[in-house]
């Protein structure tokens, strides 16, 4: 990572959550922008493989501890309803359950550096995938979300697709496009390890400019990574941006990621195992989900207490009063 710098100056900068490549399944209790959303090396046609797709990044985990220090995860939790019931997947007898499509505005932002990066092609591919997976056709609930393709946007600039990170605010300043309720999906060579990031909605308030969602160009439907090529990265990001947390955020603590029909699990899963049980609580491990660390072969699915949670966040913080 760069320089170190203060905890009051990443609070400003860097409001995001980031997903890095580390070596150890502790090391990966952060935030995670996707995948076992491993790491591609510095030559763009070749992925690096094994290894946990993501740990806490420092700037990240930071900020959260430079405004939380006592609860270092409750700034990402829902805030509590009227009915007293902050969880998703907890319902009242009689309760009426989601209703409606939210349909989210998508604007994706090409950036290349004059001869790599994302053919509109696969842009459009993703935009198949990530409707797809939010409307449960590789499994799991059809969580009500659907993204409408608004527009794609090219610009070569060599600095941008090559160091996003530092030139984060100058490119998004330039690109982004409309409110809270517009995803803006930023498609861009990451360094080595990392292959994605996702803003959260409760962040936007503080820091409208830097709303949105970096993916690596890679990571896209049929891109060079061996195992993070079906677009499930901007997938998981995508969850971030739409308030779901980790699965495995917390460990076997409570409130774990503020969900309930999914198991809590200690550490996030590698590769693709035929089965996890790291908690002493009810139910295996969730490697399916697609807020797990699992090859993207192994992801396909989110729950309806999932669904839930994106829709009140949605409510809470993105939707535009008619």
């Amino acid at each position: 990572m760069r320089r170190r710098a203060s905890a009051v100056f990443l609070a400003c900068l860097f409001l995001t959550c980031i997903c890095t490549f580390s070596g150890t399944p502790t090391a990966a209790r952060g935030t995670r922008p996707t995948g076992d959303h491993a790491a591609a090396s510095g030559d763009p046609g070749r992925p690096r493989t094994g290894g946990v797709p993501c740990g806490a990044d420092p700037r990240a985990r930071a900020y959260r501890l430079a405004l939380r220090p006592h609860t270092p995860w409750g700034l990402l939790r829902v805030p509590a309803r009227p009915d007293g019931h902050a969880r998703a997947g907890h319902r009242p007898a009689g309760a009426p359950e989601r209703r409606g499509v939210i349909r989210v505005p998508l604007w994706v932002h090409v950036i290349k550096d004059g001869a790599l990066g994302a053919p509109d092609s696969a842009v459009k591919r993703q935009v198949r995938t990530l409707n797809a997976a939010y409307g449960g056709k590789f499994g799991g609930v059809d969580t009500g979300v659907r993204f409408e393709l608004k527009g794609i946007t090219h610009t070569a600039n060599r600095a941008w697709f090559r160091d996003p990170f530092g030139h984060e605010r100058e490119m998004k300043r330039k690109l982004r496009v409309g409110g809270p309720e517009t995803l803006n999906l930023y498609i861009v060579q990451m360094e080595r390890l990392i292959l994605g990031y996702g803003t959260y909605p409760q962040w936007y308030a503080g820091a409208p400019e830097l709303d949105g969602v970096m993916i690596d160009w890679r990571s896209l439907p049929g891109g060079p990574l061996r195992n993070f090529r079906r677009g499930f990265t901007a997938v998981h990001e995508i969850g971030h941006w739409m308030g779901l947390l980790h699965t495995f955020e917390n460990g076997c603590d409570p409130p774990g990621d503020e969900v309930d029909d999914t198991p809590a699990e200690a550490y996030p899963t590698k590769g693709c195992p035929a089965r996890k049980d790291t908690c002493p609580g009810p139910g295996s491990d969730p490697i399916h989900n697609f807020m797990d660390y699992s090859k993207d072969t192994c992801m396909r699915e989110f729950t309806r207490g999932q669904a839930e949670r994106m829709a009140r966040m949605w409510q809470e913080y993105r939707a535009i009063a008619p």
